[in-house]
Formats: structure tokens, sequence, C-alpha cells
């Protein structure tokens, strides 16, 4: 049947973390786009935890916003307190995080999609996937409503939402996600196609009455004296003052000894829940069952909005029976008289093992097919919105006839996350962690910009506000770093300052760049010491992002350089592409561990084929002369 609606470039299914991000890319590259999601009221609805960032996920929206993405400006617009956080570690490891007015983020998410001149938007349910009569190429989907839309590329973001099934203590329904119903339709449609499916689990904590709490028993959590934004657009922040607080408390042997009650009604205990929850992200049930030798578990009682006493209790994660949930919120130092808004509950869901993939988000199955976000085994909405970034790009770049876009490892995080997915699998929600990066002092959240704007520009998705701004920064730094590098500095004006930072002091001139090095010693010490090299510096810049790049490029370049020459070195077999019809069985001393891997995963760089478990040194050396031949 004829479709009663214009054929499209690009159609994502779900307005999430991953579809809006999807749908964005596609439309602001010059894709002709329909968004298509169940509740239109519900774009980039956070389900979880009200907020965007922290340890590599931070990494991961400012890439986002560096390539020209939403998440990072929607955190800046909607941020309720904003922390950078292991400042007490190296550059390396500093992370941005903002606690959100969840409804906030929404809209102005909504504001961002609803800018995009090819962007149109429809409110239905999925519930298949149309494609030629041999399954090789997408046309179109389906809805419940009975219509067909058509398009070249068709981008799946279904999020919880695939045959969702929420559980709470013995009770289970079908949803995806509190107060909203399951798609059903979507991963029969794609078992069909030959996709291989399988189930995850993910939770989320009670909700609770702010009005109800006693703040003098629990810890104050202030935001950052000068908070830094996600976006490299953003001019200003809520001050200190004006940002919002969190609160930190924890439970005790009573709460513990309380949950313990429900166990024999748990879900997750007595065998109805079969599928994996998120290791780094346990229930609070399985906290106290896996760390019976812990005492006590911390817990952040962080706010939902600048216009809500609604707040998130983070770490309380729990599918136990609300009786269980209420009594031992109940015993809480802090919250003996809690009022709880909303049960936590764990939720079921189906996800499509990423080895179906390619690096560009194409499923391999079904040409113009693309999974972004916890479809593919992901958890988090930085994960998702990362993902549905690239798929949003590749799908409009296919329908334009362009090659496809890839973000090494070497180059992002982003690059990181999905040769990850693509390479290893997940059998568990998959979170980003920066020690899942090998060049993490290459991809510091600080850099952002300096790594991926020219890129996203170049593909028609950063601005050219973005590209200037990127432009006269990295011009500014160069000026800098050369000033420091060029300039001599003498005892008789830097004795003073070395002496109070506690270091030695200086028995003959020399370069500026020679002090930065030392662990004590910032560029804003060496600066202010030398009323000349403060002034030339000045006529320079005065944007600290500037004075933080020098110092970082200096401080830590025997590592930067030596993290380069990895690069380069691994970069020769990332260079080298492998046939997608490559018969693994015809090239004899593969071992057999290794042939069978390589036929699943389907590598398509030598490089991916090393990193896949299974695959030995030696296969890769027998793959690399096979291929030279």
């Amino acid at each position: 049947m004829k479709s009663l609606y214009p054929s499209y470039d690009v159609i994502v299914v779900g307005a999430g973390h991953a579809g809006s991000e999807a749908a964005g890319a596609a439309a602001e590259i010059g894709a002709k786009t329909l968004l298509i999601t169940m509740n239109l009221d519900a774009i980039a609805k956070m389900s979880c935890n009200p907020a965007m960032g922290g340890v590599a996920k931070g990494q991961l929206v400012r890439e986002i916003d560096a390539l020209g993405g939403l998440s990072g400006i929607v955190a800046d617009q909607s941020g309720v307190q904003f922390r950078m956080l292991n400042m007490s570690k190296g550059p390396a490891m500093w992370s941005p995080r903002c606690q959100s007015d969840r409804a906030l983020y929404s809209k102005k998410m909504r504001d961002q999609l609803e800018k995009k001149e090819n962007l149109h938007f429809r409110q239905d349910n999925v519930v298949d996937v149309i494609t030629t009569d041999d399954g090789k190429k997408v046309t179109g989907v389906r809805t419940q409503t009975g219509q067909t839309f058509e398009a070249q590329s068709v981008i799946l973001t279904t999020g919880t939402f695939g045959n969702g099934l929420i559980h709470i203590g013995e009770n289970q329904y079908g949803g995806g996600r509190s107060g909203e119903r399951a798609s059903v339709g979507i991963s029969a449609a794609l078992e069909k196609l030959g996709f291989e499916v399988g189930r995850l689990k993910t939770g989320t904590p009670p909700r609770i009455d702010g009005r109800s709490i006693d703040y003098d028993k629990l810890e104050i959590q202030y935001g950052d004296e000068e908070p830094q934004p996600f976006s490299f657009l953003t001019e200003n922040l809520p001050t200190k003052e004006e940002q919002l607080t969190c609160w930190i408390g924890y439970t005790n042997d009573e709460v513990h000894d309380m949950l313990r009650t429900g166990f024999d009604r748990s879900p997750m205990f007595n065998g109805r829940i079969q599928s994996t929850g998120p290791r780094y992200c346990p229930s609070i049930e399985d906290k106290i069952n896996r760390f019976a030798d812990k005492d006590r578990h911390q817990l952040f009682l962080e706010p939902e909005g600048w216009d809500t006493y609604e707040m998130y209790l983070n770490g309380f994660s729990t599918s136990l029976p609300e009786d269980v949930q209420f009594k031992a919120l109940r015993t809480i130092p802090g919250f003996e008289e809690v009022v709880m808004l909303r049960p936590g509950y764990a939720i079921e869901y189906d996800y499509f093992p990423p080895h179906q993939i390619k690096r560009s988000m194409e499923t391999k199955i079904t040409e113009g097919l693309f999974f972004a976000g916890q479809i593919n085994g992901t958890t988090g909405y930085e994960e998702a919105a990362c993902q549905g970034l690239m798929a949003g790009i590749n799908a409009a770049r296919k329908v334009n006839g362009d090659e496809e876009f890839i973000i090494k490892r070497s180059e992002g995080y982003i690059g990181v996350l999905i040769d990850d997915l693509i390479t290893k699998g997940t059998e568990e929600p998959y979170r980003m962690f920066t020690s899942r990066a090998e060049h993490r002092i290459l991809l510091r959240q600080d850099n952002a910009d300096l790594r991926l704007t020219e890129l996203g520009h170049k593909i028609g998705l950063a601005s050219e506000e973005r590209f200037k701004n990127y432009k006269e920064k990295k011009q500014a730094i160069d000026k800098l770093h050369d000033l420091i590098a060029d300039y001599t500095v003498y005892p008789e004006k830097m004795d003073p300052m070395l002496k109070e930072q506690g270091t030695t002091v200086l028995s003959q001139p020399v370069k500026a760049k020679t002090l930065i090095p030392r662990p004590e010693i910032s560029i804003y010490n060496l600066i202010e010491a030398d009323p000349e090299l403060r002034e030339k510096a000045a006529t320079i810049t005065e944007d600290p992002r500037v004075y933080e790049q020098v110092e970082i490029q200096i401080k830590y370049a025997g590592y930067i350089e030596k993290e380069f020459e990895m690069v380069e070195e691994m970069n020769q077999k990332e260079n080298m592409l492998i046939p997608e019809t490559l018969e693994y069985e015809r090239i004899n001393s593969l071992s057999s561990e290794g042939r069978q891997k390589l036929n699943r995963v389907r590598p398509e760089t030598l490089g991916q084929a090393s990193r896949i478990s299974g695959v030995t040194p030696s296969d890769i050396s027998v793959l690399m002369v096979y291929l030279k031949n």
C-alpha cells in the first residue's frame, strides 16, 4: 500500500537521548528527517537520574558538543548544579557533571530540535520495519495506526521500550518506563530478518518528597565555585550561590536488615528477572548481598529541578516490594518521616548484541538500517546520545552517497565506545569509564574541540560560529605556547615565587617553559611573577581555557608525545581494511577459535581484529600477510 505521506531521507524511531541526537544531526547535515516517538511530550526524557556527565561520561558529552551535537548545550541550559569531578587527579581524569532539571532538559531539547528546518515529527508507535523482499535493504517503517512511512535510512533507538517489563517486588507489568507503555513488534520484525536478540535489565530508585527530609542529618554538597560548561559555546552558568545543593547520606545495618526482609519477594533473587543488570550500578539489594562486609553505603539525594520538591535518591536503585522500600527508607538517618512519591523498579528489555552493527552504526544484515543507544546494549544517557549522533551523521551521509564518518579510538571516547561494542560485544549493560581508553591523556574533556570540531565542521554539523571560536582558540593557544617557550625568565623575578611554592630556586636565567613541568608551579604562578610576561600574555588572550590548555600541553608533553607515537604505530593496523566478503575458512593458518571469532564479528580493519577476544597475535600476523598478498 502506498504511503499517505511523503518519503523521507532518514526516519528516526524513538526520541530519547540517542534518537534526539540522531534526528538533530541528520537534519542539520541536510537530510529530510522524520522523528517518530510514542510521546512528543517526553523527548529526551531523563528516565533515571536527572544528571549529565560524570567520570568518562562527561568526556562523551564534550565530544558530542565539539562535533556540533545538542546534549552539551541542553545540559548547560537546564543544569541546576555543576561540578568538575576528579580534580585531585591528572587532567586525563577530569570529568564534568551537572545535575539537571528533568522537565527543563526535555523542553530545551525539543526547542533545539524544532529549530531544525529539515526535521519533522510524528507521535506514533512503530511496530514493523519494512524492507525489500529479501530483507537486505530497509525501505521504511509501519506504525500501529496502520500507516507506512518510506525512507532510505532508518535509525532504531528503542531504549528500554522494546518488550519492556517492569518489576516491583512480585508485581510485573509491561512498560517502557514508569507510566508509559512498552513498544511491541519491532523485536519480532528484526528477528524475522535474522537478527539475534537478547535481554538486559536496569533499574531506578524511589523518588522522594524533599520536604519530608531532615537535612541536619545529611552532608551538604555544593556546586563548583567556578562552574565549567559542557558546551564550548556556553558563556554563562549559574553561580555557586544560584545553584541548587545536593546532599549525602548513608545506609546502616538497620537499613540492610530491613531490606533483607524482602529478599524472598525480590524479582532479582527469586528468579523472575533472568537478564543481566549493570555491574557498575547495582541495586541496593545487590550491593548488600554482594558486599555483606560493608556496614554502610553512600547515598546522594539530588534535586529533580528548579521548581519541584521531588528528589532522586542516587545509590538506592531497587525492585524490592514497595512496602520494603518504604520501611527501609524510613530507617535511613534523616529519612525517618520520608514521603515516597514513586517506588523504585527494575525493567527488562530487548537489545541486539552489537557485533551485528558496523563502525558506522549501520547493521550488517540490512542495508540502511541503523541501531543506536540501549538497543546496542549500553546504559546511560551519554552513551546513548553519542551513538545517536554517529548514527544520524552516517544515515544522512549514506543517503547523500558520502563515505562513512568514523571516529577512531585514538580520536575520541566515542570511538572507544563504538569499537568496544562492535569488537568485544557486551552481555551486560555497557558503561563508559576512563580506563577503557588506552589513549586517555590525548582524549581529555578540555581538548574535545581541538580534536573534533574541525571534523564536525567538515561534515556540515558544527556551525560556522563554533568553527570560528575553535580557530580563534587554537590560534591563541599556539601564540601563548610560543611565548612561554621562547621567553626567558630571571632568578630575581622568579625566586620569590619559587620559594613561596616550595620548589628549587633558579641559579641562572631559563626559558619559562622549563618551570611549568614542576608539580608545584602553574602557568598563573609563572605569569604573575613577571609583569612583562603577564603583559605579553594578556595581549594574546585572557581566556582561562587557553591558559589551561597551554599548561597541560607543556606539563604533560612527555606523556602526550609517547601517546602520539603509540597511536601512529596502531594506525598502521587501523588503516588496513578487511574486505567484507573475506572467507576466513580459506586461511588455513588461523587458529580455530580465531577463525570462529573473526567470522562472528566480521571486523572492518586489522586493528579491530586485533582487539577481538580469542584472536591471537599469531592470527593477526597471518591475517596481515594474507591481506598484503
